[in-house]
């Protein structure tokens, strides 16, 4: 926390190595705390506006957890067939243990820059910019894929569904929900966690009654493909097929994905040492439940035939919950096909959320432009951040959809890579941060070691598995420079961060960060002391 000698906005470093001339360094991006009733140290957000449940769904709506059913399920059956439940389950074991290392690491350092300013404060600038960049990147890529689905969606609930084949109608759709969603974001964190509260409670309703209904024609005799619950489904022990198992694993790794949102908004919440790590854990326990329960009901109610409504059926896989809404729900189909609007919709306003907050802590310290860190005087929201965020999704997108729908699905096909190296990244940084605290008790040995380390073990595997994979030709849509389409933009989206850093590097604006002056080990944390005892006015000021 700030201590008592700290200046007001000012970033506190253990060196007393002046910054370079000229540049205005870390100081000058902090925002102006010396108006009335806001808190005398901080980046400038609004203390005190989360609770346990506000947070937890932040980071559940960020998985977008019917939309990633819709996306996964149907791939997951064919690559695994019968052991889908057991997939889900195996790959919640790596989420599970990054989602305590984050709560350690944020019980320590509770700054919004989560992922950047963690590997920063572990194992130097330059590895921490670069997880600053996987945070980042990894949320412009989805932003581009959930506005599409957004845009497809809402144009099948009109007429016969055609409308959802009109390329530019969906494109113009989409960049409206990215635009109308950043602004939500600018307005501020209440308005959005309000907007959550509502578009999370619509999933699950819609989660809920295909489930109901589904049970039910299960057990009257209704269901047209019924197959019985067998403990096969969740016997590791089962799967035939490694390369299919990986692949199942490494698919259903990305429906976990956006739980940290929570640990993002951090500073923003009543009790940011223990209120973001709670929500972490609990975000992804409740993902386990719903994504097996679902996924079993599926299964029982489809069965996993390659024709008709079976789940094995390759014109399913990409949809699942399109070919069971009308054997299931009948004539309220329309509440599923309204919910994955509303999932992509949702997470579309939480993922600019983490992303905004962390290149604003990328700039408070210097390893951004000082632009990045301006602070709304009255919103307590990073407008720049949030609007470049929203700019870029839309370029991003538009630019992808010119190019070829096939590029903008390799695009997507490649978020494992990002996904897989800054949460490995975060959980080498925890064993590394805690490394003189490891044997002090058996808790700090599990929670702070052992637990983070596998996790950063698996998703290294991840990494390097995937990385094998898309190197081949035929893996995605595209083929460029003779290889995967997909390789190409993966990894080529993690090198255009590391040529990014080494320009940004060349001004002078950065030598301090660079140098590790304004973010190292011993930086004290900008985050309100006691930021619980502030309270939002109605004006959206903090009093």
């Amino acid at each position: 926390m700030s201590g008592p000698d700290a200046s007001p906005g000012r970033v506190p470093t253990s060196s007393s190595r002046p910054a370079a001339p000229g540049a205005p360094g870390p100081a000058a991006t902090a925002p102006d705390t010396s108006a009335p009733g806001v808190p005398s140290a901080g980046k400038g957000l609004a203390a005190g506006t989360l609770g346990l449940w506000g947070s937890t769904v932040i980071g559940l709506a960020s998985t977008a957890p019917v939309y990633s059913l819709v996306a996964t399920l149907g791939f997951v059956v064919a690559a695994v067939g019968a052991q889908a439940p057991i997939a889900f389950i195996v790959a919640f074991i790596p989420m599970l243990f990054i989602a305590f290392a984050y709560r350690e690491l944020n019980r320590a350092v509770p700054d919004c820059g989560t992922t950047f300013t963690w590997v920063t404060k572990a194992f130097g600038p330059r590895v921490g910019w670069m997880g600053g960049w996987g945070v980042a990147i990894a949320g412009i890529v989805v932003l581009a894929n959930l506005s599409q689905i957004a845009g497809q969606y809402t144009w099948l609930m009109v007429g016969d569904g055609s409308l959802a084949e009109n390329v530019p109608l969906v494109t113009a759709t989409g960049v409206v929900f990215i635009a109308l969603m950043t602004w939500i974001s600018y307005r501020g964190l209440e308005l959005g966690e309000r907007v959550q509260n509502v578009l999370l409670g619509v999933q699950y309703v819609a989660l809920a009654l295909f489930v109901v209904v589904a049970l039910y024609k299960i057990a009257t005799g209704d269901a047209p493909n019924a197959t019985p619950v067998e403990w096969s489904w969740f016997d590791p022990t089962a799967f035939t097929d490694w390369s299919g198992f990986v692949e199942a694993v490494l698919l259903a790794l990305f429906i976990y994905w956006g739980w940290d949102a929570c640990l993002a908004l951090t500073e923003e919440t009543k009790d940011p040492q223990r209120t973001p790590g709670r929500a972490a854990v609990l975000s992804t326990a409740i993902l386990l439940v719903t994504y097996v329960g679902v996924t079993v009901v599926a299964m029982s109610f489809a069965g996993l035939g390659s024709t008709g409504i079976g789940l094995a059926n390759e014109a399913n896989a990409d949809d699942v919950f399109f070919a069971l809404k009308d054997p299931v729900l009948g004539p309220l189909s329309v509440v599923l096909v309204i919910s994955v609007l509303v999932s992509a919709v949702s997470s579309t306003q939480t993922t600019i959320l983490p992303t905004a907050r962390g290149t604003l802590a990328m700039a408070v310290y210097g390893a951004l432009p000082a632009r990045f860190g301006r602070v709304h005087p009255r919103f307590r929201t990073p407008s720049f951040s949030t609007f470049v965020m929203g700019v870029v999704a839309i370029v991003f997108y538009v630019v992808m959809t010119l190019v070829s729908a096939n590029v903008l699905q390799d695009s997507i096909l490649s978020l494992g890579l990002a996904i897989a190296f800054y949460y490995g990244l975060t959980g080498y940084a925890c064993v590394w941060y805690f490394r003189r605290e490891l044997t002090s008790s058996w808790q700090a040995f599990l929670f702070k070691g052992l637990l983070p380390l596998l996790g950063a073990l698996m998703l290294t595997y991840a990494f390097v598995q995937s990385v094998v994979d898309m190197l081949a030709p035929d893996y995605g849509y595209t083929v460029l420079l003779g290889i995967g389409g997909t390789f190409v933009i993966g990894i080529g989206s993690l090198l255009l961060g590391a040529v990014l850093m080494v320009v940004w590097s060349a001004f002078a604006e950065s030598r301090p960060f660079f140098r590790g002056e304004s973010l190292n080990r011993d930086t004290e944390v900008l985050v309100p002391d006691e930021p619980e005892i502030y309270t939002r006015s109605i004006d959206g000021g903090l009093a």
